[in-house]
């Protein structure tokens, strides 16, 4: 028999578990290194954004706000425009 056209998967997956393994695997790489220094002397691009909050806890709508602006960090990284990476500031003392 052929092999699946997909891998089975689980029911519950172990997301944090894979997060590491991601960031294990990244950091072996050295991916974001790397990514720096491809897009080094590449057109600037430039995004600083505030903190989450300033005085209250953080809600799901502040997540879905963090995960757009770090798309479009992601997307002008592929363009290969070179970034600051600086990504919010501390306004809380």
């Amino acid at each position: 028999m052929p092999d699946p056209l997909f891998r089975h998967l689980p029911a519950q997956p172990d997301f944090p578990a894979q997060e590491h393994r991601i960031l294990d695997l990244w950091r072996e790489r050295s991916t974001f290194a790397r990514l720096r220094a491809q897009n080094a002397g590449g057109p600037t691009w430039s995004f600083l954004d505030g903190p989450i909050t300033a005085n209250n806890p953080m809600g799901v709508h502040h997540a879905w706000g963090r995960t757009y602006k770090d798309l479009f960090q992601r997307f002008h990284a592929m363009l290969g425009e070179d970034q600051r990476w600086q990504n919010g500031f501390d306004c809380q003392g």
